[in-house]
């Protein structure tokens, strides 16, 4: 018979998610309330209802995750505002003479940016390059901002920085070289992905295969120094998460905080720029907020056992390689939904540890972090980097892409993504 107090428990961690979930259904509606807001108000009912003591609140935030999102916003703060981003972006896409090719390339380049950039990142400065290039090929901008969504979901899945959730993975699951491991396991069918996915939008929305006119270039390098010292940082960034995974794949000294790495690479960076108080000002605090209470918020929704019995009917064990792929794939489709991806990852991390998950479970945590990802491109709630993009269509555009419409294209673009993520991890891996 269930004690009174775990029964107060379950009632919070329900409470708690129908909260979450409503808000960020609602946020329709009022789309000036964040959902770090949202999150920091359920971090602080865990904590008055005595599911994350206050003494224990460190031990829930994992630092690792939020200096490696100051660190990794910080360095991309000055790859925007030099103007960095915009060109390579615009250099690309420039090359090619007909509408379908662009479309390609588009994908393929903002694909290419949030791995190295983090996803909610080009969510941010990607709707103005997307829009300015939607005009000068005269297409509605929504296959273009579809496109963008569907893009940058898909290419943050290949590297452990292109999305929190991955970091999230890469950290928390003990992984010896997630960096070398996730490009390994998901570069091939990610390039693949981003091309099949401009393919599907196109055909849609019937956009016409139109020769386009050259217009005039453009500047968009507003800062050189900058611009050579955000460039600079980023490769320093990725040369040392992989230099320092193939140090622990050899068994060498190596850093065991991957997410310290930007952040100090960050802070040698900081008086190197032009406006170092510039640089901090455009780090996304909201989102580090969102992070540190998203951890307070799920210790207390793990806590409270109210998920046990769904995760216990999806996954109640842990399988043997390949039978394990469909029950990660399984929860992660359907919860990250109810949850967005971020916070589902997190508890489900926590889940996979207790079914016996260890680090040296690779292609089980290379699923999860393909799995949690994809999942965000079957509904505007699987991730926030859509609600970022549809946000700026709506106040900077006028113009709105509905649930109903987003979910059409995006059911028909989560399959065949999962289909080529299956063949490659079940039968090429």
């Amino acid at each position: 018979m269930m004690e009174l107090d775990d029964l107060l428990d379950i009632t919070v961690g329900l409470g708690v998610l129908a909260f979450l979930i409503a808000g960020m259904v609602l946020r329709s509606k009022r789309p000036k309330t964040p959902l770090w807001s949202l999150m920091a108000f359920t971090a602080f009912v865990v904590v008055m209802a005595g599911l994350v003591p206050l003494e224990t609140i460190a031990e829930a935030i994992d630092m690792d995750v939020v200096l490696f999102l100051i660190g990794m916003f910080s360095i991309v703060a000055v790859a925007e505002s030099s103007g960095l981003l915009d060109w390579v972006a615009h250099f690309v896409v420039s090359r090619f003479k007909r509408t379908h090719s662009v479309l390609v390339f588009l994908s393929l380049t903002m694909g290419f940016l949030s791995a190295i950039a983090v996803n909610d990142t080009v969510a941010l400065m990607g709707p103005p390059i997307v829009y300015s290039l939607a005009r000068s090929m005269d297409i509605d901008p929504r296959p273009a901002f579809l496109l963008l969504a569907f893009s940058i979901t898909i290419g943050s899945t290949t590297t452990p920085i292109g999305n929190p959730q991955n970091m999230l993975i890469a950290i928390s699951s003990g992984m010896r070289a997630p960096f070398i491991d996730f490009v390994k396991y998901l570069i091939v069918p990610t390039v693949i992905n981003l091309v099949v996915t401009a393919m599907i939008v196109i055909k849609f929305y019937g956009v016409k295969n139109e020769v386009l006119q050259r217009t005039s270039e453009r500047r968009y390098i507003n800062n050189a120094r900058d611009a050579i010292v955000a460039f600079a940082l980023l490769v320093a960034v990725i040369g040392s998460l992989a230099a320092n995974d193939l140090m622990a794949l050899s068994g060498l000294p190596h850093v065991e905080h991957r997410g310290f790495i930007p952040f100090i690479i960050a802070a040698g960076g900081y008086l190197l720029v032009s406006n170092p108080r510039d640089v901090l000002r455009r780090v996304d605090w909201g989102t580090i907020v969102f992070f540190m209470a998203m951890f307070i918020t799920m210790e207390g929704v793990w806590k409270s056992g109210v998920l046990n019995p769904l995760l216990s009917s999806l996954m109640p064990h842990k399988n043997a390689w390949p039978l394990d792929y469909f029950g990660i794939l399984l929860c992660s489709l359907l919860m990250s939904q109810l949850l967005s991806n971020v916070p589902f990852t997190k508890l489900f991390l926590d889940y996979m540890k207790s079914l016996g998950y260890s680090p040296s479970d690779v292609d089980s945590w290379v699923t999860l972090a393909m799995a949690s990802t994809i999942a965000g491109n079957l509904t505007i709630l699987g991730a926030a980097s859509n609600v970022i993009i549809l946000e700026v269509l709506e106040a900077r555009y006028g113009r709105t892409i509905s649930f109903t419409e987003f979910l059409k294209v995006g059911v028909v673009v989560t399959a065949v993504n999962i289909a080529i993520y299956t063949a490659f991890l079940l039968f090429l891996a």
